[in-house]
C-alpha cells in the first residue's frame, strides 16, 4: 500500500560508509509512492555510484553545484522549490557541521539551505565522533532551527567500533516519513485490542495455553496509533515490547481479559479481539503443585470460557466496531463466515494457522477480510503492514457512518 503517494523527497546522500544503505531507502521510497530526487556530495559518489542511485530512482542524480546542463533544466533552486521534504541520508559529522554553520558551497548544503520544505537529518558516524561536544552542540543548533534528527541507532559498526552512530535502517527511515506525511484517520477514536494468548492455571506452576505470540495484535495497536487514534491494548502473556503512544493493560486469563475489554471497550469507536484465547479453563485449580501418582494417568475436568468477544459484541453501544479474528486449520472460510454470524461481529479476518510461514510466532500473515457480504483477500505480507491495511479499512468504515 503506497502511504507516500505523490509526496516529492529530496533525499541528499553524503560520503560515508552508511551511504551503500541509500540504494535500499530509494528503492523503499519509491515503493511507498514517493517521486524521489537524489543529490549526492562528491564523497558519496566513492562509496556508491550515481548510476545506482538513477536506476533505482528513475531519474538522473544530482552531483555539482555548477552543472550547466542541471541549470538548464531542474537547477538547485527549482530543485529545492520541488520537495515536499529534504532527507540528508546519511548526514556524516562533516555534513551536520556544515549544515549547521549555514555553508552552500556545494549541491548538496545549496539545496537544503534554498529549500522551504521541512529538512530532516538522519546522522551516520563513528560513535566517537557522536559523542563529540562539538557534534552534540551541531545536532542541537538544527534541532533549535526546527530540523528533524531521526537516529542514530546503535550497534556494530563499520570500523570495528560498537555504540551509537549508526545510520537508522532503511525501513525505520520510511516510517518515520510515513507518520509525518499520514493523515490521523482515526484522530479523536478510541480503539481496545485484545492481543496473545491466555492462561488457565491447573496448579502453581502448570497453566493451558496456546502459541498465539501477540504479533498480530502489537502490530494493530501499534497501526492504529499511527492513524491517531487513542489505543489500549489487552495483552495476555507476551515478551513484546509496548508500541509507543499505546496504553497497555497486562492480563493473563480469559477472565480477566472478558473484565478488562468489558471495562474499557465501553465508548470505544472500535473493539478488535485479536487474541487466542483459551476455550477452556480447569473447573478446579490446585493450591498446591499436582504430584505424579506413579504411572496413573491425571484428569481434568475443564469447564468452558466466556467467550469474550461474542459477549463484548453484544454489550456493544453501536456504532461501535467489532472485530474478530478467525485462526483456523481447516475450512477457514467456512468457519469465519459461521463467527462472523454467530457472533454478530462487523468484521472477521480469517487466517490458516496451519501455515507455518504465516501462522503463530511468525512476522508474515496472510488472510481473508470478512464483512457483510464482503469478503476480500488480504495478501501475504508483514504483519504490520497488514495492521495498517486493516485499520485503514476500518477507518473507511467508520467514515462511511458519518451522517
Amino acid at each position: 500500500m503506497a502511504h507516500l503517494t505523490h509526496r516529492n523527497i529530496v533525499l541528499c546522500v553524503s560520503g560515508g560508509i552508511a551511504a551503500y544503505k541509500s540504494a535500499e531507502l530509494v528503492r523503499l521510497l519509491g515503493k511507498a509512492g514517493a517521486n524521489v530526487r537524489v543529490v549526492m556530495s562528491r564523497g558519496a559518489q566513492e562509496f556508491i555510484t550515481p548510476l545506482t542511485l538513477q536506476a533505482l530512482s528513475g531519474h538522473s542524480v544530482h552531483r555539482d553545484l555548477l552543472d550547466e546542463h542541471a541549470e538548464a533544466g531542474m537547477g538547485h533552486i527549482e530543485l529545492a522549490r520541488w520537495a515536499d521534504l529534504v532527507l540528508v541520508a546519511p548526514a556524516t559529522a562533516e555534513t551536520i557541521a556544515r549544515l549547521a554553520q549555514g555553508r552552500a558551497d556545494d549541491l548538496l548544503t545549496a539545496v537544503v539551505l534554498a529549500s522551504p520544505a521541512p529538512l530532516w537529518v538522519a546522522p551516520a558516524m563513528n560513535q566517537e565522533m557522536w559523542a563529540k561536544p562539538a557534534t552534540g552542540d551541531n545536532v542541537e543548533t538544527l534541532r533549535a532551527r526546527g530540523v528533524k534528527i531521526i537516529g542514530p541507532d546503535s550497534g556494530e559498526q563499520a570500523c570495528g567500533d560498537v555504540g551509537p552512530g549508526r545510520l537508522l535502517e532503511p525501513e525505520l527511515i520510511l516510517e518515520h516519513l510515513i507518520a509525518a506525511f499520514s493523515t490521523p484517520l482515526l484522530a479523536g477514536r478510541r480503539v481496545v485490542i485484545t492481543a496473545g494468548p491466555t492462561r488457565e492455571a491447573i496448579d502453581p506452576v502448570r497453566f493451558l495455553s496456546n502459541h498465539s505470540s501477540g504479533k498480530m495484535g502489537f502490530a494493530l495497536a501499534r497501526a492504529a496509533a499511527e492513524a491517531g487514534a487513542q489505543t489500549t491494548l489487552i495483552a495476555g502473556p507476551v515478551d513484546l515490547p509496548t508500541p509507543e503512544h499505546v496504553q497497555r493493560i497486562d492480563v493473563v486469563s480469559a477472565a480477566e481479559m472478558l473484565d478488562a475489554a468489558l471495562q474499557l471497550s465501553a465508548g470505544a469507536s472500535v473493539f478488535i479481539g485479536a487474541a487466542a484465547i483459551a476455550d477452556y479453563r480447569p473447573e478446579a485449580v490446585s493450591a498446591r503443585k499436582m504430584k505424579k501418582q506413579g504411572d496413573a494417568g491425571l484428569s481434568l475436568h475443564l469447564v468452558q470460557n466466556p467467550d469474550i468477544i461474542s459477549t463484548v459484541s453484544a454489550q456493544a453501544d453501536r456504532p461501535i466496531l467489532v472485530v474478530g479474528f478467525a485462526a483456523e486449520t481447516d475450512n477457514v472460510l467456512d468457519n469465519a463466515r459461521l463467527k462472523l454470524a454467530s457472533k454478530g461481529l462487523d468484521v472477521v479476518i480469517a487466517n490458516d494457522v496451519s501455515q507455518g510461514d504465516i501462522g503463530f510466532n511468525s512476522d508474515q500473515n496472510a488472510a481473508t477480510w470478512m464483512s457483510g457480504e464482503l469478503e476480500h483477500t488480504l495478501a501475504q505480507t508483514t504483519k504490520l503492514e497488514m495492521a495498517r491495511q486493516i485499520i485503514d479499512k476500518l477507518a473507511q468504515m467508520l467514515a462511511a457512518q458519518q451522517p
